[in-house]
């Protein structure tokens, strides 16, 4: 299935962590001293749908407070802003598309194929964005391939564990994979920052 196709057939429980590690793959290097995991109190919501709006009000104000200004995190706390705080609102699944892009703009505009940020909303970017979510990653950088390979195997580990004993296990899973991703974003990021130094 395509990417498209998986956001749209995920349950709430697929779409709301979906989101979040969208969202996370994307965080900036923390400064010193700040938290390094500022979404963490959100994966207990994607759990349990019961604590999903006071752990989305707690992470909405850490970031609000922290105000960093670098790479994805305006975006990040925008999406955060506009999530909703009913998990079953229908509402969730324009989120969660919409976490996705935004994480796959953020991997295309560090990939190697030499977009810049000026580039970010132009024609033939939105046709490659729009092309990987529907027929898959072919043209695409490999930063822009890792990130939507990334998102379709996290939606299918949670598709194939809905409702079963392992929902936990694939929700640690999800982290591992999104901390993994992080970990390759931010890298190439510091690698670029100091090849412009």
């Amino acid at each position: 299935m395509s990417l498209l196709e998986l956001i749209a057939a995920a349950d709430e429980r697929g779409l709301a962590a979906s989101a979040v590690a969208c969202l996370d793959r994307c965080l900036p290097q923390p400064a010193d001293g700040a938290d390094p995991d500022p979404l963490r109190p959100l994966w207990a919501g994607c759990a349990d749908g019961s604590v999903w709006p006071d752990r989305l009000a707690a992470v909405r104000a850490a970031l609000d407070a922290a105000a960093v200004t670098e790479g994805a995190a305006p975006q990040i706390r925008k999406l955060l802003g506009e999530a909703p705080v009913d998990r079953a609102a229908p509402e969730l699944r324009e989120w969660a598309d919409a976490c996705s892009l935004a994480a796959l703009k953020t991997h295309c505009r560090f990939d190697a194929q030499g977009w810049d940020e000026a580039e970010s909303e132009s024609e033939d970017r939105i046709e490659l964005l729009n092309r990987c979510r529907t027929e898959g990653p072919e043209g695409a950088g490999p930063l822009l391939a890792g990130e939507l390979r990334r998102q379709i195997q996290i939606l299918e580990t949670l598709a194939e564990t809905t409702g079963t004993v392992g929902s936990g296990a694939a929700l640690r899973r999800v982290l591992d994979l999104s901390t993994e991703g992080r970990r390759v974003l931010r890298a190439v990021v510091s690698r670029q920052a100091r090849g412009r130094a």
